[in-house]
């Protein structure tokens, strides 16, 4: 995931906890590291899943007008 300035971190929170199944503790701390290091990883998984979670978040956050940005990098 990529950090933008726009964004609200608690929408980062709950897309961590709702597409990656991260409790909230561990998707505070991926949230943090994508605001203070420009980036995090939110899961590693098959590329096909990969695939599909990258576009799920990333229509999930175009749908509620946030910029938040994943994407797939290879391992």
């Amino acid at each position: 995931m990529v950090n933008d300035d726009y964004t609200p971190m608690d929408f980062v929170v709950q897309v961590l906890q709702q597409f990656f199944n991260h409790n909230r503790e561990k998707a505070v701390q991926i949230m943090l590291q994508i605001h203070t290091q420009g980036r995090g990883v939110a899961g590693v998984y098959a590329a096909e899943i990969a695939e599909t979670k990258t576009a799920q978040v990333n229509a999930y956050a175009r749908k509620h007008q946030h910029p938040l940005l994943t994407v797939m990098e290879q391992a």
